[in-house]
């Protein structure tokens, strides 16, 4: 089987009248994607930002036909716009296998590997701590980052016996990773509920489910952790601030991340009340903050 994909460049304003004119056209999917590496964080609550310069793409079945979809195009839209329109045709593959391609095993740190299952023979170190991985629908591969910058991190900080909280748990990667590396128990938190499902289902691809507890944020157990990582984003570690020391013990430590660096400063005036912090490390436009709970 195959699909028809139309591409058209615009801009935020037009955006929702090309999703239109796709949708009215039986578009069986529209998406939305930025086209000049703008970064949209963290929108105020209800709100839809698009990006200045905006790909929508309409996904259309493989018996269109595509010059009468062109055709059709240009009677909606003035020509202005349809001399940006591509078409191209998908051919079905495996998708999952299709990705798979594209994620290979990953180093963090002096010994930690994250690899996707089946690929263990690629990594050349001996010995090597390794985190099987499937982010299914949540994110964390390692591959940003902000998550490149917390597992370095932990691969620092994790010693045997300890207690870890990965609040914003994502696919699990950061609790999963530091039990690999010797903690004693980990709790995950997040919001999204295929997050859970994608840190459960990681946590029993890599042996470590007895010792992995996941919760929404309103079911989080009252205890407090020998370490505390969040990668999330500047305004809920703001938000999130007196809670994540609540959960960190006197002499913890914590690690934050998903900041950009024009935004650190903000993050750690939220911390400083309850942390001693060190210097802030930093990867492309992101950084990681982190320090010790007086």
């Amino acid at each position: 089987m195959s699909w028809l994909q139309a591409h058209l460049l615009t801009d935020a304003k037009q955006a929702p009248l090309l999703e239109l004119v796709f949708e009215n056209l039986g578009a069986l999917s529209v998406s939305m994607t930025d086209f000049k590496d703008e970064p949209q964080l963290e929108p105020a609550p209800g709100e839809i930002r698009l990006w200045s310069n905006t790909r929508v793409s309409g996904l259309f079945s493989g018996d269109t036909d595509a010059d009468a979809l062109r055709s059709a195009i240009n009677q909606h839209l003035n020509s202005e716009v349809t001399r940006q329109l591509t078409l191209e045709v998908l051919e079905d593959q495996q998708w999952e296998r299709a990705w798979l391609d594209r994620f290979h095993p990953m180093r963090f740190g002096r010994r930690l590997w994250i690899c996707p299952h089946g690929q263990q023979d690629q990594i050349d170190q001996e010995p090597a701590i390794t985190v099987m991985l499937d982010p299914g629908l949540a994110f964390g591969t390692g591959s940003h980052p902000t998550t490149d910058l917390c597992l370095q991190w932990l691969d620092e900080h994790i010693n045997a016996h300890e207690t870890v909280l990965d609040y914003g748990c994502g696919s699990g990667i950061l609790a999963i990773a530091a039990l690999a590396l010797g903690a004693q128990q980990a709790v995950a938190v997040d919001y999204d509920p295929q997050a859970l499902i994608a840190t459960q289902a990681n946590a029993l691809g890599n042996g470590v489910s007895d010792r992995l507890h996941s919760y929404s944020p309103q079911d989080c157990p009252a205890q407090s952790f020998d370490r505390v990582v969040a990668n999330i984003l500047a305004a809920p570690l703001i938000d999130l601030a007196e809670t994540l020391a609540g959960y960190c013990k006197t002499g913890g430590r914590i690690a934050l991340s998903g900041i950009l660096t024009q935004q650190a400063d903000d993050v750690m005036q939220a911390y400083r009340r309850w942390f001693d912090l060190a210097e802030v490390r930093q990867q492309d436009d992101w950084c990681l903050i982190h320090g010790r709970k007086r």
